[in-house]
């Protein structure tokens, strides 16, 4: 590994992010290998996580009605999806009686050109910007980049990664990999008016980035945010968030330009109280958000005096068709099933090669894409492996504020990906082995026979473990020991007993 701005262990990502922000770097069982390797990282993860994780229990185990808010998230999330059409439709109706405008973006790159031509027309060659997971989906920023729009992000942890030039690796805390030093040496290094011996304390690094932003903010003529939600009865739109950053953007700027998924709404007003309560706790572990934004179209002689409201499809009504996976877009982004994944923990967020990185990536992303369905991705597609990258503990379950059955979702999309595998004119290995099991398995005599010849395998055994095996599966053991195989099968027990009774 390299040393960067003074770092070691910290590979520095691309000064621009990748082609395709929810497809990019090496599939998820290779970049994991070498994420693994990243002491620093994997220490940064294990205590941000940690922290939040019981922040989160704490709050929820304050409310004794906690299951009953999960479960009317979760029936107004399936309300939504059952009704989509008819909601996008009201939302538009509202936004525009309110003197908002509605754009319709198919695809990335038909957001990205929405957006460019918003910002042109306004004679503007830069805004700010307030954290959207929308918006790195698409690579709004590095499309704006190349048109000579700068974007600036303001959320503290999006500035870190965007002063980097990192990929986020957490949907709430995009620079959770990152220590307090090394965002100083950040600091230093990549911000131009950072003082002058600044350490690595909390405060000191807050202060100079509240500097730097204040000036973007007073001189910007456009802000690009996201949306936490919006209601289709009133056409109001929602940005939660912890640090006022957003406030500024929603407010100060003449033009505001939201991008938002077009799963993102709630039917009513009231039902804005559910996912008030179900957020915070479940994001931050806070009681309530610091600041909670609600506009609804615009308002003579009090914020942005132009409102544009941009809702993207991009793969979400190919997820929408799918009864099973169409679950994953119920997510409200609050992060909790990454703080409680064993799997994320150790790997971080890199190793899922998306903007949407842990379980919910691990579903989300390979949709959007269209994995497993006809026309689908190629097999070696790096996010093709996303929904194998779990351990199927079921922890994200447990934790989502909506209920999300992240497990079954996966098992799902295998299913969807071990199909498409199938009809592949030239089976892979594993395809071919996979068919002899379940030969072997639908045959209680194939059964007998291989179960005989498993017990050869003790051969190979020093005591009850087998640490090296020929062939294919010596990939299995070389970091894992094998169980030996018993010295007496529970078939050659049931028959010794049977004899014995007689």
């Amino acid at each position: 590994m390299s040393t960067y701005l003074g770092m070691p262990n910290v590979r520095p990502q691309p000064a621009h992010a990748p082609a395709h922000p929810l497809r990019w770097g090496e599939p998820f069982p290779e970049a994991a290998h070498e994420t693994l390797a990243n002491g620093q990282m994997r220490r940064n993860l294990a205590h941000a996580t940690r922290t939040i994780r019981d922040k989160r229990l704490r709050v929820t185990a304050e409310l004794p009605d906690w299951e009953a808010l999960r479960d009317a998230g979760a029936a107004i999330k399936h309300q939504v999806m059952s009704e989509l059409p008819a909601l996008l439709v009201e939302l538009e109706r509202n936004v525009t009686a309110r003197g908002g405008h509605v754009h319709w973006a198919r695809d990335a790159e038909e957001a990205n050109r929405i957006v460019t031509d918003l910002v042109r027309a306004k004679g503007a060659d830069e805004v700010v910007k307030v954290k959207s997971m929308a918006t790195q989906e698409i690579g709004l920023n590095e499309h704006l980049e190349a048109e000579g729009i700068t974007a600036t992000e303001t959320d503290l942890a999006e500035l870190i990664v965007q002063l980097a030039g990192d990929m986020p690796s957490h949907v709430l805390v995009p620079a959770i990999h990152r220590n307090r030093e090394e965002i100083r040496e950040i600091f230093a290094g990549r911000m131009a008016d950072a003082p002058a011996g600044l350490t690595g304390e909390p405060r000191e690094l807050a202060m100079a980035a509240r500097a730097h932003l204040r000036a973007k903010f007073l001189t910007a003529k456009v802000a690009i945010s996201g949306a936490n939600l919006a209601v289709a009865e009133t056409g109001t739109v929602a940005v939660f968030e912890s640090e006022g950053n957003g406030r500024m953007c929603l407010t100060l700027p003449e033009t505001l330009v939201t991008v938002m998924g077009i799963e993102k709404l709630v039917p009513t007003f009231r039902d804005v109280e559910v996912f008030a309560q179900l957020l915070p706790r479940s994001s931050t572990g806070e009681r309530m958000n610091p600041y909670t934004t609600l506009w609804t179209g615009v308002t003579p002689g009090d914020g942005p005096q132009e409102f544009h409201l941009v809702l993207l499809d991009n793969g979400r009504t190919k997820a929408l068709a799918d009864e099973v996976g169409r679950q994953a877009l119920h997510c409200i982004r609050c992060s909790a099933c990454m703080n409680v994944c064993p799997v994320y923990e150790h790997t971080g967020g890199h190793a899922y090669g998306s903007v949407y990185p842990g379980p919910i990536g691990a579903i989300l992303t390979p949709q959007l894409l269209g994995t497993g369905t006809k026309g689908s991705l190629p097999h070696h597609d790096a996010t093709a492996s996303l929904p194998f990258a779990s351990s199927l503990c079921g922890a994200c379950y447990e934790a989502c504020p909506v209920k999300i059955d992240i497990p079954t979702a996966l098992v799902h999309l295998r299913g969807r990906m071990v199909e498409a595998e199938q009809r592949r004119p030239l089976p892979t290995g594993w395809a071919t082995a996979m068919r002899s099991a379940a030969a072997v398995m639908t045959s209680g005599s194939r059964f007998a026979v291989a179960a005989r010849a498993a017990g050869l395998g003790r051969v190979a055994a020093r005591g009850e473990r087998i640490g090296r095996l020929p062939g294919p599966l010596a990939g299995w053991t070389s970091v894992r020991d094998v169980p030996a195989p018993p010295r007496q099968s529970f078939r050659q027990w049931w028959s010794q007993h049977e004899s014995e009774e007689r």
